[in-house]
């Protein structure tokens, strides 16, 4: 399971919303094994007042949270990083020097999902990749 949020201003949002959450998939399915209909993201558009970010940034800077079961190697993580500044890059002209992300990483007994503890799940895909 993983859950994204992309922070940005809004006309970052408006312009790159289908590319962004195309790459960022993309980035999640070959990186982790994770399967291509599991597309959980939420775009946070924010008016210029309220995203303060160093002048070495440009107007198309962004955050990526990434929540998500623990269980995924170093190896794992350091590729979907790197996948998601790859392709933000090729399909969207985004440079990396204006992408943050962090992965946040959680035990499945801290997640809720379908009514149940994520740890009671039966998953369709391998999470220790």
């Amino acid at each position: 399971m993983s859950q994204i949020k992309i922070y940005a201003l809004q006309p970052t949002i408006e312009q790159f919303r289908h590319q962004l959450s195309h790459a960022i998939h993309q980035a999640l399915v070959e990186s982790l094994n994770y399967p291509i209909e599991k597309k959980f993201q939420r775009f946070i558009a924010l008016a210029k007042e309220d995203f303060i970010y160093p002048n070495d940034r440009s107007p198309h800077y962004l955050i990526i949270e990434i929540s998500m079961f623990e269980g995924r190697s170093i190896e794992a993580k350091k590729s979907l990083i790197q996948s998601i500044f790859t392709y933000a890059e090729q399909q969207c002209g985004i440079s990396p020097q204006d992408i943050e992300i962090t992965i946040f990483e959680t035990p499945k007994c801290n997640w809720g999902i379908r009514g149940q503890h994520a740890d009671q799940l039966q998953l369709n895909y391998q999470v220790n990749v």
